[in-house]
């Protein structure tokens, strides 16, 4: 591409930031049908459905900013977007005690897209059962027969519309199939170690290695800001307002009326004769409720925080998938590896955004599996993501010196996590500034079981990549180690490396007992006209990546306050 038409596309994009940034802050503190929090995974897809009525007046808040960086769009820009601050809170743990006491770095969106727009990609639904047992816990109005019809409404399935897929839906879902022989090796020796294949995680099951989907398309990452956000920008009765914190909201007489915002550096109450929704996200959200008087009432007497609602279950119930990683050299060139040369990855950034393709245009964890710690389960209790590349490759350039103690060639990994944890944490909160961050202590390997099936999956990585289809790329395990041999080898060695996949779920959970927050409706138990819509309502972790589920939520809670068909 010749420099002067770089100079262009660049003036556009700056042009298209300083357009959506001023149309953005629009909006005066009028009364509202409905107040979304939280412009994420779940909030823009209710941005869109409520708002398809003219007749409804919708207020969409997001603390973070514009998504309009070209970098959001490139695929393989996943790994510096979770660094980003611009588009990320950079929480992290309290010090886990089943993990040698260290605190995980816990990316959440902070931008337009949320989540959606800083993650793999990877779309994964989970298993009618998952479903069902929602069911079974006494929420009728998520059984897999319901949620199904959601899920393929919001899909674009590029392959096209089927018993299990969507075609009409605003969600790009593709298959990018890149060529590359450690992806066929993968899916070969989970083969020859006894596993099916599998054409499609997403269809009639779940179980075997293959390829995954991904919510992107020619090339480029489509959040749900993308999807869904844009085609609805210029309705004239929604509002869009980013840097807008949310600091409580507002409760009076059992009711929420609406709700008080950091504008900036002005304070702004935003009233709403209709509802509140917080879609914050699993650690946001509990936090949200519980500075607004709506959480366990010890604790929040405690702080100085009056007492709306007393609801214990608040940030209880936190889920998340904790994944180990099985690493080797790759005696052949066919990795990441070179496309980390300075020169070569600042040519495929440029390609991937210019022309949307390259090796920059594809996220690589495209080979995946689903199988079982144990031949006698009903169904699937791991699941695993393969990369042709280390977990440690970084960007090479001359005046920078190799990396010391650290393998610097080619190499690959999987990872392999629990689907269905039993371990249990909580998000709290340790004052009444709405402005500090939650406390967030996952209790990650705090229930033995967890740990055995981990290390069980640790091992059935090995021995996929001890089968003949990986015999002409395998170099040394660089991962575990040689050293780590034994059972207890393995766990110790666990305890010291596990790290979050980045699904936290769970802490507002729905339920009919009383340590739910939310009923089947979503709606927040004794709070008249508020609720939760995200991945914190999931009463049990889905047997997947968390994304598709949420926007699954978010279309079901459209249909509940649109008065559709439960």
């Amino acid at each position: 591409m010749r420099p002067l038409q770089v100079v262009i596309t660049l003036k556009f994009c700056y042009s298209c930031y300083k357009q959506s940034t001023s149309y953005l802050s629009n909006g005066a503190s009028v009364g509202f049908d409905f107040i979304i929090v939280g412009a994420g995974s779940a909030g823009c897809v209710l941005a869109n459905r409520l708002s398809a009525d003219p007749r409804h007046r919708v207020l969409l808040l997001e603390a973070g900013g514009s998504d309009w960086n070209p970098l959001f769009r490139v695929p393989l820009m996943t790994g510096v977007l979770l660094r980003s601050r611009y588009a990320n809170w950079f929480y992290r743990t309290e010090p886990e005690p089943h993990l040698n006491n260290r605190q995980l770095f816990w990316p959440r969106g902070r931008v337009l897209g949320g989540s959606s727009a800083i993650n793999g990609m990877v779309y994964t639904r989970g298993t009618p059962l998952d479903y069902d047992g929602w069911a079974q816990m006494g929420l009728p109005a998520w059984s897999f027969d319901k949620v199904l019809p959601a899920f393929k409404r919001s899909e674009s399935y590029q392959p096209g519309a089927n018993a299990f897929h969507g075609g009409g839906g605003p969600l790009p879902i593709s298959r990018p199939n890149t060529p590359n022989p450690l992806f066929d090796a993968f899916v070969a020796a989970g083969q020859q170690a006894g596993y099916p294949f599998n054409p499609d995680f997403n269809g009639e099951s779940q179980e075997g290695f293959g390829r995954y989907d991904f919510t992107t398309r020619n090339g480029e990452r489509w959040s749900t800001a993308r999807a869904f956000l844009d085609p609805a920008r210029r309705r004239p009765n929604l509002t869009i307002r980013t840097d807008a914190r949310l600091l409580k909201v507002i409760v009076e007489n059992g009711r929420a009326t609406g709700v008080e915002v950091l504008a900036g550096r002005d304070r702004q109450t935003i009233r709403t004769d209709g509802e509140v929704i917080l879609s914050c996200g699993t650690v946001n959200s509990p936090a949200a409720l519980m500075h607004s008087g709506i959480g366990d009432g010890a604790v929040l007497a405690g702080l100085g925080i009056p007492v709306v609602q007393d609801l214990k279950g608040v940030g209880k119930n936190l889920q998340d998938h904790l994944l180990a990683r099985v690493e080797h050299a790759c005696l052949e060139p066919v990795t990441l590896y070179g496309t980390l040369r300075g020169d070569r990855a600042a040519f495929a950034l440029l390609r991937a955004i210019f022309l949307k393709s390259g090796p920059a245009s594809s996220f690589p964890l495209e080979g995946g599996a689903f199988f079982k710690s144990d031949p006698a389960l009903d169904e699937p209790d791991l699941q695993s993501h393969f990369l042709p590349g280390l977990s440690t490759a970084a960007l090479r350039l001359p005046f920078l010196a190799k990396p010391k103690g650290r393998y610097d060639g080619h190499g690959f990994f999987a990872n392999v996590y629990q689907l269905r944890p039993h371990s249990r944490g909580e998000i709290t909160i340790g004052s009444a500034d709405p402005l500090a961050a939650p406390l967030i202590k996952p209790n990650y390997l705090s229930d033995p079981a967890d740990l055995r099936v981990l290390r069980e999956g640790v091992k059935a990585l090995r021995r996929v990549f001890a089968q003949p289809a990986f015999d002409r790329f395998r170099g040394p395990e660089l991962a575990p180690g040689p050293d780590v041999v034994s059972d207890r080898d393995i766990e110790q060695w666990l305890r010291g490396v596990a790290d979050t996949v980045f699904h936290p779920v769970g802490s507002c959970r729905m339920g009919t007992d009383d340590g739910a927050v939310v009923d089947q409706h979503l709606r927040v138990h004794g709070v008249a006209g508020l609720r939760v819509v995200d991945a914190s309502v999931m009463p049990r972790m889905p047997s997947s990546n968390t994304h598709a589920p949420t926007v699954m939520i978010a279309e079901r809670a459209s249909d509940f306050i649109l008065g559709e068909p439960a």
